[in-house]
């Protein structure tokens, strides 16, 4: 299970990049946003896959109040956006993305407690840098966490899950932007979790989580969280780019035991590969375009449903266009 998009996408103008002669956003987020903004930004440094062509415009907002006033400038000015993570379940095209990506990074990842094993957790906070201060607090329930290598925003949008555990079992509330510009705490029984999801309405997004933990003994977490560290390092390919699980388990199944059965392990296309460690990891042995990914992604795919009648639902969001005529021109 891997996760990073912090929340959700906000799209339109997508069949070329943003107006930015016509509406002048360049200039009035230069000019009016006080974060930082990296224009013409490389989106394969932002994904753990390390593929991906430009996006627009990165924005990294620090604070809730950054964030609000950058969403109402890109709102104001028609610019599509979307909001990731750490990146480390995205699969960006080629071509990258026709507008603002905003990342909840580190510095958007506050921990703050707010009882004494109630927490409050900003989304761009890792996964890691939560699961070590809950240790140094004696605090647990999220041990299950550990080795998945993305946000709280991100495991909180795709219900992030391990070991037959998920997020949403430890969850009181989530603090919701909504696209009017408002911040909404939203208790637990009020929130609709499913398998890797959390459903949320359209241009909303994940701002902080609200867990209820329990107080337990410092090392005993740590040497749990270590267990599972350990299980995870054991059977998943190191050394090499990927995404974690691309695809979601089928019902009473396993998506990399389908795959491994249908023969596809070591399969390549370029620098793409189904991973001789776990069959559910697409790894990026070094040279591998987006495109590349995306036809071993379908290649997988229809392999998998032709020997076994199922078709697997990628874990991993598409951001972009995967249009094989754009692709070649992305490349060129």
């Amino acid at each position: 299970m891997t996760m990073g998009l912090a929340c959700a996408a906000y799209e339109t103008n997508l069949t070329g990049w943003p107006l930015a002669e016509e509406n002048g956003w360049h200039k009035a987020l230069a000019m009016n946003w006080p974060g930082t903004i990296l224009w013409d930004a490389p989106l394969a440094d932002f994904t753990t896959l390390r593929v991906g062509g430009l996006a627009s415009a990165v924005a990294m907002p620090e604070t809730t109040a950054e964030l609000v006033a950058l969403l109402s400038l890109l709102r104001a000015h028609n610019v599509p956006w979307r909001v990731i993570g750490r990146g480390s379940n995205l699969l960006v095209a080629d071509r990258g993305y026709h507008g603002v990506v905003v990342v909840l990074g580190r510095r958007f990842g506050a921990i703050e407690a707010e009882g004494p094993a109630t927490v409050k957790v900003e989304a761009g906070c890792g996964l890691g840098r939560l699961l070590q201060w809950c240790v140094a607090q004696e605090l647990s329930g999220l041990e299950f966490l550990a080795g998945i290598p993305g946000s709280i925003g991100g495991a909180l949008a795709m219900n992030a899950g391990a070991w037959g555990r998920e997020i949403a079992g430890c969850v009181s509330a989530i603090e919701l932007l909504d696209e009017s510009g408002l911040i909404r705490r939203v208790k637990r029984d009020e929130l609709d979790f499913t398998y890797r999801r959390l459903a949320l309405a359209p241009a909303t997004i994940v701002v902080a989580g609200i867990f209820a933990l329990v107080a337990g003994q410092g090392s005993r977490v740590a040497k749990e969280m270590a267990a599972h560290v350990a299980a995870r390092q054991a059977k998943q390919p190191k050394g090499v780019a990927n995404a974690g699980s691309f695809f979601k388990n089928p019902p009473g199944d396993a998506a990399g035991r389908l795959i491994e059965q249908a023969g596809l392990k070591g399969t390549m296309v370029g620098g793409a590969m189904v991973s001789p460690v776990h069959a559910n990891f697409l790894v990026n042995t070094g040279t591998a375009t987006a495109y590349e990914v995306y036809t071993l992604m379908r290649l997988v795919q229809a392999r998998v449903e032709a020997m076994f009648g199922v078709h697997l639902e990628p874990e991993v969001h598409l951001v972009g266009d995967f249009d094989e005529k754009n692709e070649v021109a992305g490349r060129g």
